[in-house]
């Protein structure tokens, strides 16, 4: 809300303020004002929640009260956007208690260095390994790469700040990762920090290429669970590193209601390509790399549905994944199939998908939804709810229509990504709606 209000202002020259529901305005008005929006931004509050309600009770929200102040929600509206600056708005530069950290923490036992590194939240609460000088040094001969040189600046929250080689390699030794880790780790640090909401947003990350083979991931049995170094300390060190520098403090900056447990290590894995189907391209080929080559692919997404019991003959697996599907909310068409060979091996032999686009294009055009529980899900609220009131299709025809009018709601098939994963054991399946950005190519780190 502040970034859009701050753009609105200082690039339309036009005043504005966010509109900001009870559970997180004390976040833009304290964390953000101090750190982050560089500019007073306003506010005014509502009751939560707001989205997925009555049209009568969201009426009533905009003639009630601005619950910071108040005072009617209208008149603290025109109050925030015509009154003068006060001093405390005037103030300019980095708060008293913004000095940042020391490159170099100070002596002292294992155990109170601990408590430091818990207290100030550079951990994910599971046992860590101390970064020493000697540790960073090491995990550093993993790239070529100068240990101050900025991998990317991130501005989401707390101000803008950098994300160096250094940084990430203090990440990595904290999770336990090998300098031959590195530059995967690297590569994988260009995707942070990882995605975080309201609701229970999780990530998936995703190795492909020879990379799998010469660390070790697990592509085959439990490919998911916790039975691999590769997998874990990779995974993790996202965490960290996203904690860390995208300064992720819970109720500070931080406040999914639930959470999700996926964030400890990111559903961190490998596409289990040897067992791929003729035909059935590894997920970095499908995004145009090649397939020698080593890429690591990151997903954002809120669920994560597992079939019930095996496929079998008498109901074809598509169908169930297809039912199973209505249940997403489809935003931007996203989906993730993550599937066992055998169950890759039944689609091709036994139902005809020579190609994962092939399937895909079947998902697209065979995945409904009615357009009420289509509309009422609280992530499309969000995001495509905006697209509907401008005009833009096929949002604003879905819009208008009955509850019960079936809808297709995924309409972009390459958005659809399908990974074979697993150990050939059970044929089963995950439906998801993480959506996989392009991969990110690992030698480019070496």
């Amino acid at each position: 809300m502040s970034r859009w209000a701050k753009q609105i202002q200082t690039q339309l020259k036009i005043p504005a303020i966010g509109v900001s529901s009870t559970n997180v305005v004390h976040y833009a008005t304290d964390y953000d004002f101090k750190y982050s929006n560089g500019m007073p931004v306003r506010y005014v509050a509502v009751p939560f929640p707001f989205t997925g309600q009555p049209r009568a009770v969201d009426v009533g929200y905009v003639t009630g009260k601005d619950m910071l102040t108040g005072q009617p929600l209208m008149t603290a509206a025109i109050k925030a956007l015509t009154d003068p600056l006060t001093a405390k708005e005037k103030i300019s530069g980095a708060p008293p208690d913004d000095a940042g950290s020391s490159r170099l923490l100070p002596s002292d036992t294992e155990e109170n260095l601990r408590h430091v590194f818990e207290d100030k939240g550079w951990t994910d609460y599971n046992w860590i390994n101390l970064p020493t000088e000697k540790l960073v040094n090491e995990m550093l001969k993993g790239t070529s790469r100068k240990p101050g040189e900025a991998i990317k600046t991130i501005d989401i929250t707390g101000g803008s700040r950098q994300l160096t080689v250094e940084k990430v390699a203090i990440a990595a030794v904290m999770a336990g990762a090998s300098p031959e880790h590195f530059p995967l780790i690297l590569a994988l640090a260009t995707q942070a920090p990882f995605g975080n909401s309201t609701s229970s947003m999780a990530n998936m990350i995703v190795i492909s290429g020879p990379i799998r083979k010469r660390l070790n991931f697990n592509c085959g049995t439990n490919a998911l669970g916790p039975y691999n170094r590769s997998n874990a300390v990779v995974g993790r060190t996202f965490t960290i590193v996203s904690k860390i520098v995208g300064d992720l403090r819970n109720n500070v900056n931080a406040w999914e209601s639930l959470g999700s447990n996926l964030q400890y290590n990111n559903l961190c894995f490998g596409e289990n390509e040897e067992n791929l189907p003729e035909g059935w391209d590894p997920l970095h080929v499908q995004m145009g790399f090649k397939p020698d080559d080593d890429v690591v692919s990151v997903g954002i997404g809120w669920t994560s549905i597992s079939s019930v019991g095996g496929s079998q003959s008498l109901y074809p697996t598509h169908f169930l994944m297809r039912d199973y599907m209505r249940s997403l909310s489809a935003s931007g068409s996203a989906a993730t199939i993550l599937m066992d060979p055998t169950v890759a091996g039944l689609l091709k032999d036994t139902h005809g998908f020579k190609t994962k686009a092939q399937l895909t294009e079947w998902f697209s055009q065979n995945v409904e939804k009615t357009a009420g529980s289509y509309w009422g899900n609280g992530v499309i609220q969000s995001t495509a709810v905006p697209f509907a009131l401008q005009g833009l299709e096929p949002y604003a025809s879905w819009k208008k229509l009955p509850e019960d009018t079936l809808i297709k709601p995924f309409t972009n098939p390459g958005a659809i990504r399908v990974v074979v994963t697993g150990g050939k054991i059970q044929t089963t399946w995950f439906v998801t709606d993480f959506g996989l950005r392009r991969g990110v190519k690992v030698d480019d780190w070496a």
